[in-house]
């Protein structure tokens, strides 16, 4: 397997990331999420399936996807609809794990602890929260963030639960849920508009289908649908993976790179073995 960089060098995308935070600081955003693309080339034409079952027995707690060439293990619950019922899980705040029971714990204790990670993630709450409180007759959200962790990553994760109002039942299918909450404050930030321009500038990349919504709906308006993170692009020989990073005022961009690379690890691990 070959390496190289996409449109950014770390070294650039770096760089992106501290321009980032400059414009965070004069105040014109809260946060904006950057992505990263990684691109690999092997010998042969890459097996999907392959690499969907190494993702699938590494990485349980996971969704594991594959559409049309998309394909990864996403720990992102986006919505979930059954019935009149909803849920859906927000991701924002990341620390890896430790290589030791009390090195992960204090890794843990340190990330709930992180005012950075803390305000990252209280905006992605705070975004969910507006999109689906007109909706709901009952909305229920986390005061407290609780950990997820994931083999390589632990995130501050709180869980969402709502009760549809009786006249949005029909009205709002899982997919019309989705578009509701598209693009979340987790992928994008927030404000949404001045941030998808920050990312337009900064990026250098079309995103494709990265970070959309991914997922299935039935007959009924019932569904589930993820977040696609922690996934490539597969075509022939090659693949183009994607990593992204929440930037916040208190972001240290060395850090956000580190965090960067570390999520590159479950496509790498796919396409390695």
């Amino acid at each position: 397997m070959r390496w190289s960089d996409g449109s950014l060098t770390a070294p650039e995308w770096e760089r992106a990331v501290a321009k980032a935070v400059a414009a965070i600081s004069e105040g014109s955003l809260r946060k904006v999420v950057l992505a990263l693309e990684l691109n690999a080339t092997a010998a042969a034409d890459i097996d999907g399936r392959v690499l969907l079952s190494r993702l699938a027995g590494r990485y349980p707690e996971c969704y594991t996807f594959a559409c049309d060439g998309l394909l990864g293990a996403t720990p992102e619950l986006l919505i979930r609809r059954t019935g009149g019922s909803l849920h859906s899980v927000v991701l924002a705040g990341t620390m890896p794990r430790g290589g030791s029971p009390e090195a992960d714990r204090a890794l843990g204790t340190a990330l709930l602890a992180s005012s950075k990670d803390r305000d990252e993630h209280s905006y992605a709450v705070e975004d969910v929260r507006a999109a689906l409180q007109p909706l709901c007759a009952d909305l229920r959200i986390d005061e407290q963030p609780f950990l997820l962790r994931l083999p390589n990553l632990q995130h501050l994760a709180t869980q969402v639960y709502g009760e549809l109002a009786g006249a949005d039942v029909a009205s709002h299918s899982a997919l019309a849920l989705a578009a509701a909450l598209h693009p979340t404050a987790a992928i994008c930030g927030t404000p949404a508009d001045k941030a998808m321009d920050l990312i337009r500038e900064l990026e250098g990349m079309d995103r494709g289908r990265y970070s959309g919504p991914v997922g299935w709906v039935d007959g009924r308006g019932n569904g589930e649908w993820g977040i696609a993170l922690r996934c490539g692009l597969l075509s022939g020989r090659n693949a183009r993976l994607f990593a992204g990073c929440g930037i916040v005022a208190e972001s240290n961009p060395p850090a956000e790179v580190a965090e960067a690379q570390t999520k590159f690890w479950p496509m790498r691990y796919a396409l390695e073995g």
